[in-house]
Order: structure tokens, then sequence, then C-alpha cells
């Protein structure tokens, strides 16, 4: 089953609902994927701040539907191929938009989050983790390859440590994607008036801060669903 894992990552114009892929990349089968593309609509300052990635940079690029790129992640994905991303929940919705999308999924970002059952690591952002983790790779920050290469390795550190509960391969890599498909349980705040609390030590001595941000998460039409899972379920517990 690992033969079908697609490690990838892709960079866009933005963060906002009309934002648009300008590269992706990704490894299947050992082999290295990385391309640019003109994207649908200019590439935002914000963002070239972070992937320096320019308009002129990819002006001369063809369009990412329909170029050989987009139709072999067609076929892969329509061969049962498994997207593992980090954050996987933005680049599957990036690939949506342009009319791709995967059956199977594994979000190493998640999958990160569940195994750590104390909520020791402080931040599970990829590049953190990249040094969190004392990973030694050469890879460039931001950049969709150089983003697959830690990708990777995270990968495989978080299935070496599913694989001591005794699972077989196919077992842990069943595993992550159920992982990926349910929220799970944020164990500390990492902003706010509480930050570095336990969500449990807040949910004991101040549940009005908690339903204040179940209803502001709510009201702005948050899509960060472990967010609102974990203090719907710590509220519940609360009043039990």
């Amino acid at each position: 089953m690992k033969d079908k894992l697609i490690f990838l990552d892709t960079e866009t114009t933005g963060l906002d609902v009309e934002d648009r892929i300008c590269q992706v990349a990704y490894i299947v089968g050992g082999e290295e994927y990385n391309e640019f593309f003109k994207p649908e609509i200019p590439i935002k300052i914000e963002a070239m701040s972070v992937t320096h990635i320019t308009n002129k940079m990819v002006e001369d690029k063809p369009r990412f539907v329909g170029s050989e790129m987009f139709n072999h992640l067609e076929e892969l994905f329509s061969n049962e191929g498994i997207l593992v991303a980090h954050n996987a929940k933005y680049d599957s919705r990036m690939l949506e938009k342009e009319g791709l999308s995967a059956k199977k999924i594994i979000c190493t970002l998640k999958v990160a989050q569940s195994l750590d059952k104390e909520g020791i690591i402080p931040v599970y952002k990829l590049q953190y983790l990249r040094y969190y983790l004392g990973f030694e790779i050469e890879a460039s920050a931001h950049d969709a390859l150089g983003d697959i290469l830690v990708l990777e390795k995270l990968f495989e550190r978080l299935f070496d440590q599913i694989k001591k509960e005794g699972l077989s391969d196919e077992e842990v890599v069943e595993k992550m994607i159920d992982i990926t498909s349910k929220p799970i349980l944020i164990k500390k705040f990492n902003f706010g008036k509480y930050k570095g609390k336990t969500v449990e030590e807040v949910a004991g001595i101040d549940t009005g801060y908690l339903q204040w941000l179940l209803k502001e998460k709510k009201n702005n039409e948050s899509d960060d669903e472990d967010w609102i899972y974990t203090l719907e379920y710590y509220l519940e517990e609360n009043n039990n």
C-alpha cells in the first residue's frame, strides 16, 4: 500500500477563497515531480513574501488544468493513490478548485497531533516539526519540493511510531487515513490568555471562555472542526 502514497505540497497565490495554485510538487514511488504554473489570478504580495514565487516567474508557464502533471495526478488518484500532505485539508481544497480529488488522504499534521497524547509539542507546523524533531535534511522552507522532503521524513517518523503498536504496514496506513477523516481533541491552547494551558484545565476554571470561543468559531463559520469538536467535548464533559 505504501507504493500508493503521494507526498504532495502546493504553493498558491494566497490564502483566500479565490486563490489558486502556482506550484505543485510531489513524490510518488521515489520519483520527484515539481512544476510552476500560471495561476488563474495574480500572486499576491503576501504570498510572494513567503514563497518567493513572483508573477514574472510564472507568466510563461502553462495552466495547471490540462497539464501533464494534472493528468498524471488525475491518473494516480483514480488508481487509489493516497494523498499525503501537511494540513492536507488546505492542499486537497486547492486541488479540488482545479478539478482534482483524492479519495484517500493522510494529514501528517492531524496524525502528529493525535499521537502527541500529552500535548508536549508546542507547534505542529511542518518547518517547526522539522527542527523540533531534529531532521537532518537539505530543504528550502516554503518551497513545494523542499516541504515535501520534510514531509516524507515526518511521515516516516509517524509511521514508525504507529507501527510499534504491532500493526502491519497496511494497517498503519489505514489508521492514518482514519485519524485524518475525523476531528481530533486539541490538548493545549497556543493562543490567547490561556496560552500554554490544557483545554481540560481551562474547562475546570473558566467554562465561560470555552463557551465564548465556541460561539466565535461558529459565528465566523470557521472550518476548524478540531477546535469546535474539542470545545464541545470539554463543555459536555464539564456538564456531566
